[in-house]
């Protein structure tokens, strides 16, 4: 499937080539002889007339290009509502054997939890900082200093999946923080996507603020901070 679909990104990626080669032929042929003649024109006049021409060249060109999004679009409209079918088909086909079939059953909890866990990894490069516990947990979080929300909690897990965290996130060039009670707290009370709870903006705070200066600082702007001491965790979130 990934090579056939390179295939059609490779044909529509030629087809656009050649479309926008073919068009800017025929526009040069055309106003090729117009231009030559700016010449004879005064200043202003040619200055006027080229730009008509350019601008003109210009609509031709994005009309161009319109049209071929205009024939790509009902492409992807059928691709995607064909891999939603073949989806929806599987998830079908495995709930019917799935019936009475506990091993069934379990192997498609795996794979689901396999392609959640996917998913989460995708989006641990992303993440500002890894919160570890440090060798049992690890939480993702990303913050947009930006936007109006608190910090979301994108990645986390424990033992094995919270060592893939860390690799992934140390490849990533995402700063690790050891702080385990924050880490479990974090693991507890907050699931992937959501936000953390207003209970935890305090804490989560100074580690943000510690990390921003460490980018800063790696970058050469400002002197390396120190961890944050006395890091505290409400109790009400506290974990054994």
């Amino acid at each position: 499937m990934f090579g056939m679909q390179g295939l059609v990104e490779l044909l529509k990626a030629l087809l656009k080539t050649s479309l926008i080669l073919f068009v800017a032929k025929i526009l040069y042929d055309i106003y090729l002889p117009e231009f030559m003649g700016l010449s004879n024109e005064s200043v202003n006049s040619a200055i006027y007339h080229s730009a008509d021409i350019l601008m003109y060249c210009l609509l031709i060109l994005s009309s161009s290009l319109f049209l071929l999004v205009m024939i790509d679009v009902p492409y992807q409209l059928w691709k995607y509502k064909k891999d939603m079918m073949m989806t929806k088909q599987e998830v079908k086909d495995e709930h019917k054997e799935s019936d009475g079939n506990p091993q069934v059953k379990g192997r498609i909890r795996q794979l689901q939890t396999a392609m959640a866990q996917g998913r989460m990894m995708n989006d641990v490069p992303e993440a500002d900082v890894v919160v570890t516990n440090p060798a049992h947990f690890a939480v993702a979080l990303k913050y947009d200093a930006g936007g109006s929300g608190a910090p979301i909690l994108v990645a986390k897990g424990t033992d094995l999946i919270a060592a893939q965290i860390r690799n992934i996130a140390t490849g990533a060039d995402v700063p690790l923080v050891a702080v385990p009670p924050l880490a479990r707290a974090l693991y507890y009370s907050t699931e992937i996507g959501e936000e953390i709870p207003s209970g935890l903006f305090l804490v989560v705070a100074q580690v943000l603020s510690y990390v921003f200066q460490l980018k800063a600082a790696k970058t050469g702007f400002g002197e390396k901070p120190s961890m944050p001491a006395n890091l505290k965790v409400p109790d009400e979130f506290r974990q054994s």
